[in-house]
């Protein structure tokens, strides 16, 4: 067939510069690490040797980096001074950790995919799964810095409020449990911020609970406690509310982790689901944000799903009314969209 020249270039410009935000995840990487987007935005402008010297690092590595990163439109050169600095939107994107959009958290997750791109063409020529503790340890603490900021900002002023009197139980005090609770993030954010009440983070995977633990009785957090558990097997009963964030469709079997939540819950409970915001079919999500979800649903989410029993595979794009079968074929009989973000659903279950 004949090549339309203009579409061809048209791809291969989109080519480029996915080649050019692929080459520089690691630099983000390191811009984050050795702090030199958070100086630069706190400080700016700055020539390299400036940074360099504030940062303790080498002058000739700093300027390259400075480069690649104006030329990415991660930070802002003017040519006149010769120097660099960050708009304060740069910066809130990746120089202030405690800003809603921080984003370094998914560079870090996404170096855990190309470490781990043997497994997954293992796992594509077997159709078997591939178990979350398996990948790359730079996962687990990518995902924390991820999803912690979105957390911060948005689970205690909208998302719980959002839940039909919970927030009143949570105040006075309530007993809690969160499932899949990896690294603790949002345990941690509700312990902090519901004294009263009594917290248990559940997860399967070992080396996760043992790190919740530590950051526990580091940041002197005495109301919350961590358990190795899977969502189907975790004990307790007449609990007010139970929490997924972020981790329903990575597990084999939603529907029975679903139905081991019901009955754990009183009767008047809460089950709060957490998930990548997605709409309901293929084509509405045909988008930034749904292209970045399936493509960590691709090498994350299902075959973490795979891997299990039952073995659903949801994937990260589920969707409110995927999820909705999920819930009610669990025992749910209430469901409904508490609330979103231009990144989350937030879904709630009740009996």
């Amino acid at each position: 067939m004949e090549l339309n020249e203009e579409k061809l270039n048209e791809l291969l410009g989109k080519v480029v510069t996915e080649m050019g935000a692929a080459a520089n995840g690691p630099l983000v990487m390191l811009g984050d690490k050795l702090g030199l987007y958070k100086r630069l935005a706190q400080s700016g402008p700055m020539n390299s040797t400036e940074l360099a010297d504030e940062t303790n690092t080498a002058e000739r590595y700093v300027r390259e980096w400075l480069s690649a990163q104006a030329a990415s439109g991660y930070v802002t050169y003017d040519a006149e001074s010769k120097s660099f600095s960050m708009t304060p939107e740069q910066a809130a994107v990746f120089g202030n950790p405690d800003s809603p959009v921080f984003m370094t958290g998914a560079f870090y997750a996404i170096t855990s995919v190309y470490h781990d791109a043997p497994k997954m063409e293992t796992a594509f020529q077997t159709g078997e799964g591939v178990a979350w503790g398996d990948h790359s340890t730079c996962l687990f603490c990518g995902t924390e810095k991820f999803f912690s900021p979105s957390y911060e900002a948005n689970l205690i002023s909208q998302w719980i409020p959002s839940l039909e009197g919970v927030e009143a139980k949570l105040k006075s005090g309530a007993k809690v449990a969160d499932i899949g609770c990896g690294h603790a993030a949002s345990t941690m954010i509700m312990a902090k911020a519901y004294p009263n009440s009594t917290f248990i983070g559940y997860d399967y995977h070992e080396k996760s609970i043992e790190y919740a633990r530590l950051k526990a009785k580091e940041e002197g957090v005495t109301n919350a406690s961590f358990e190795v558990s899977t969502a189907k097997t975790f004990p307790g009963e007449n609990y007010d509310l139970i929490a997924f964030f972020d981790c329903l469709h990575d597990m084999g079997d939603p529907v029975g982790a679903c139905a081991h939540v019901k009955q754990a819950l009183k009767t008047d409970g809460t089950c709060m689901i957490v998930e990548p915001f997605a709409k309901d079919s293929l084509e509405e999500n045909l988008n930034p944000v749904g292209r970045a979800f399936y493509a960590f649903s691709t090498t994350l989410c299902t075959p973490c799903s795979l891997n299990q029993e039952v073995g659903l595979a949801l994937g990260a794009q589920a969707g409110e009314k995927r999820l909705r079968e999920v819930a009610i074929s669990g025992g749910f009989t209430h469901f409904r969209k508490a609330t979103e973000t231009p990144f989350n659903l937030i879904l709630e279950a009740r009996a």
